[in-house]
């Protein structure tokens, strides 16, 4: 695996987990108790800690990277493993 391949997938796993990881925890200023600002939308967040949840984003996404990666690079699984894919030797007999 290339560290250019590595990067991308890294970064594409990462997004994936932050917007998975943005909802948890946030809550409206109406439900935090405080009266909301002119101009905002009532359903935005009234403190959406990003910070904490850049980190956490970090850490979960280098954990799923390092699955990602035994999965590539060690072949911990490989194509013929999964039951509902086509075998290899099947579709190289068919061309």
């Amino acid at each position: 695996m290339s560290l250019v391949f590595a990067l991308a997938i890294y970064f594409i796993i990462w997004w994936i987990v932050l917007f998975a990881m943005l909802p948890i925890g946030v809550r409206t200023t109406e439900e935090a108790g405080e009266e909301g600002s002119p101009g905002f939308a009532e359903s935005a967040p009234h403190r959406p800690r990003l910070l904490p949840k850049m980190l956490a984003t970090t850490v979960i996404s280098a954990i799923v990277f390092a699955g990602v990666y035994a999965v590539i690079v060690h072949k911990v699984i490989k194509l013929d493993d999964i039951p509902f894919f086509p075998r290899y030797e099947a579709v190289q007999e068919s061309r």
